[in-house]
């Protein structure tokens, strides 16, 4: 199920909205705008909104099934994890709202998932579900950063 999620969330849906607004709407948006809002608006909205709640609710699970730590103490600072999850995912989401959010969004977003999946990418001995959470956190870092990079480019043009 997890994989299920991963894959709709960094994959299926963005690319799926990106499709359906610039092809099938015939929107005049250009694709790398296209592709910075709908990948900030799935990857870093609603994926780290979903992992805050339930880090948040049930803090056991990245704990346990993601870090294999099986200490209580733990549980307080997945929370706080959860905290900062649910901050960085409702920015994410409100670009639908506020374009001139999804910047801002896309560098603390891949900022987040560069640094954690560098961070699950150096600590070896991995469980599956920690490697497919590195494999996602690197792709969507490497996705925003070169989106960003290019905006950048155009921009100083």
């Amino acid at each position: 199920m997890y994989l299920t999620i991963i894959i709709l969330l960094m994959g299926v849906l963005p690319v799926g909205s990106i499709l359906i607004e610039f092809a099938l709407l015939h929107h005049s948006a250009d694709l790398l705008f296209l592709v910075g809002k709908w990948f900030v608006f799935w990857a870093v909205g609603v994926r780290l909104l979903l992992a805050g709640a339930r880090q948040v609710a049930n803090p056991a699970f990245t704990a346990e099934t993601i870090f294999d730590v099986k200490e209580k103490a733990a549980l307080t600072i997945v929370q706080e994890l959860g905290f900062g999850n649910l901050s960085i995912g409702l920015l994410g989401a409100l670009t639908l709202l506020h374009s001139g959010w999804i910047v801002p969004a896309a560098i603390v977003g891949g900022l987040f998932y560069g640094l954690a999946g560098l961070q699950h990418f150096l600590k070896g001995g991995r469980n599956s579900i920690e490697n497919i959470a590195m494999v996602s956190d690197l792709f969507i870092f490497v996705v925003l950063a070169i989106d960003l990079a290019l905006v950048a480019l155009r921009s100083a043009s």
